[in-house]
């Protein structure tokens, strides 16, 4: 146990920049852009520096302010995120948010000269300057790595001018999004009066089914008000992405963020395809789970629903209990993890406190040149927001493990970012198999981790199926709203093998989902089944090493891997396992069907 119980419920902002309404935070946001600026005023050299013995200084000088200046800008861009979550409703924080979105576009046009100037030189130019200069040889894998993004580039001027449209175009659609779900209120019936809540203050998790229905019913209702702005959003982040893509050699709407995710088409179809080969073993988890409440089938209200147990936990899990039991079972599997996620919980990197006018939803942010984190969420009192926490502490140990790495190298894609998350979800969730006193308890922890099983397997597959339909639809046109709630309707129930309620499934989905209107990615949904299969793979590793400590040094080498390495070169060059092949995903869809297997034995 930790010597305290105390840990605060809010973060700690003002050591990293200066508050956005102080002058100095505008000084700020004009030295980054005179920094910028002056690199747009440089890379245009490069293109006429291509002789290794003359030049590659040059480079190495270049490189060495971009990757300053970029890093002190991811860094403003992370605190102005944190202010316009914390006061959603805040319109300074949201006119500084767009002011700063406006600068976007010089990074972009450097990265965009860059790219193209190298793609230009041949692999054995490339070479040479790698041998004239340490710090390009440091960085070798951005290099590569540029060339290879280089594919999905437009020409020079046309590529600049998509840049500075997309702040008005495809990066608006986006914080319009924000915008609305920020400004968002349902109005619930608590206690027989009338309530209005942020969206991630309602909860679906209540032991009262009239509860859990009626919260369903009145946030769907609130979500509908704003449908029609939504589709409009919806249709043109996709519109604006196909459009650029058929000016590209792309197959189709998946190359780019297969290119983001530095990952191969086979790798997703093979994942897919076991996936959708082994479901059943879920589906009789949710018939089971079913049986246990009472219902002939779930409804996608009843999905968290918690089992109606009488021993085991309280369902009431207050923050700084979970902050123990976070600590506590990362220091299970390494002391360096819990001894980090320690430091962030006292030194206040984590906003978790429960209250209104917060954006919904959560998320970890870093702040490359302070090298520290700040993670956002609301904690609801259940073991929910508990995994909650853990995944985000994962994401931030991933910064951490990488903070000293140059900048180009600290960032890697969201795949193998999602599989540190979901990793330090597994650490908690087995340390706390482990550590149940009862049946009760038991069934408890193995209902929340099948119920992530779920999520990741199920609900994102439906994610990833409605957005590869819509953006096949798209191409012929707009979709209506009501066109959205069909293509969602029928992905979650090939996604869910049809185990819900025929009234009991969530057309309006689409709109609720923040993952759909984010513009800085597309796509943001297979990555979180790919880092959750991943992880519980990694994990099942442990076992195999003799020590602890070698296992856990492997799974950092891993997380260091992520910044310099393509996805199925960082995980074969440190674990082995070869992405492509269907052995390695049937490998950890084992370990669900084991625990529905424990599931059911201790449920019947």
């Amino acid at each position: 146990m930790t010597e305290s119980t105390a840990y605060p419920l809010t973060w700690e902002l003002a050591s990293l920049y200066p508050h956005p309404e102080q002058p100095e935070f505008e000084d700020c946001l004009q030295q980054i852009k005179v920094s910028l600026e002056d690199l747009v005023a440089r890379v245009a050299g490069l293109s006429q520096a291509v002789d290794p013995q003359q030049h590659a200084s040059l480079w190495g000088d270049f490189l060495t302010d971009y990757q300053s200046a970029v890093a002190e800008l991811a860094g403003l861009f992370a605190f102005l995120e944190c202010y316009c979550a914390d006061d959603a409703h805040n319109k300074r924080f949201q006119s500084l948010m767009a002011r700063l979105a406006s600068i976007r576009p010089l990074r972009e046009n450097i990265e965009t000269q860059l790219q193209l100037t190298i793609r230009e030189i041949s692999a054995e130019v490339l070479q040479q300057f790698l041998e004239q200069d340490s710090r390009l040889k440091q960085i070798q894998f951005f290099l590569e790595d540029s060339k290879r993004n280089a594919t999905l580039r437009l020409p020079k001027e046309q590529e600049i001018l998509a840049s500075q449209l997309a702040v008005d175009g495809l990066h608006a659609w986006g914080r319009l999004y924000d915008r609305l779900s920020g400004d968002l209120k349902i109005q619930l019936m608590e206690k027989g009066e009338l309530v209005e809540r942020s969206p991630g203050q309602v909860q679906f998790d209540s032991p009262q089914r009239f509860v859990r229905q009626n919260n369903f019913y009145a946030a769907n209702k609130a979500w509908d008000t704003i449908a029609d702005s939504c589709a409009d959003a919806l249709n043109h982040l996709a519109g604006t992405r196909l459009t650029l893509y058929s000016h590209l050699s792309v197959t189709d709407h998946l190359d780019a963020p297969l290119v983001y995710n530095r990952m191969q088409r086979t790798t997703l179809n093979t994942m897919w395809s076991v996936i959708s080969q082994r479901k059943q073993k879920l589906v009789q988890f949710l018939d089971k789970k079913a049986e246990l409440l009472g219902l002939e089938k779930l409804c996608w209200y009843d999905l968290n629903a918690p089992l109606p147990l009488t021993g085991g936990e309280s369902p009431e899990l207050s923050y700084s209990r979970a902050c123990e039991l976070v600590v506590n079972s990362f220091e299970k599997f390494s002391p360096d993890l819990s001894q980090f996620a320690e430091t962030a919980l006292r030194e206040q990197w984590i906003e978790a406190e429960n209250r209104s006018g917060k954006r919904q939803g959560g998320f970890c942010t870093t702040f490359p040149v302070q090298k520290q984190s700040r993670i956002f969420m609301t904690y609801t009192d259940s073991a929910d927001s508990m995994s909650t926490l853990a995944h985000e502490l994962g994401h931030a140990y991933h910064s951490y493990v990488l903070k000293d790495a140059p900048f180009v190298l600290s960032d890697y894609p969201m795949n193998l970012a999602e599989t540190a998350s979901t990793f330090a979800e597994a650490v908690l969730g087995e340390q706390r198999l482990k550590a149940a006193r009862s049946r009760d308890e038991e069934l408890q922890i193995l209902d929340g981790m099948l119920g992530d099983s779920v999520a990741f397997l199920m609900n994102i597959h439906a994610r990833f199926l409605f957005e590869d339909r819509l953006h096949r639809e798209r191409a012929n046109g707009e979709l209506t709203p009501e066109r959205f709630s069909e293509l969602m309707l029928e992905a979650q129930k090939e996604a869910y093998a049809g185990a819900l309620d025929d009234s009991g499934w969530n057309p309006s989905f689409w709109i609720s989902k923040l993952h759909f209107y984010i513009s800085e990615l597309p796509f943001y949904n297979f990555p979180y089944t790919f880092g959750y299969l991943l992880s519980l793979g990694v994990y099942a590793l442990a076992d195999t090493f003799t020590d602890q400590s070698e296992f856990a040094d492997k799974y950092r080498e891993l997380l260091i891997a992520t910044g310099c390495q393509v996805t199925e070169d960082a995980v074969s060059n440190t674990f082995g396992y070869h992405l492509g092949e269907a052995d390695f995903w049937n490998k950890s869809i084992d370990i669900i069907d084991r625990r529905v297997d424990r599931f059911l034995e201790l449920a019947d």
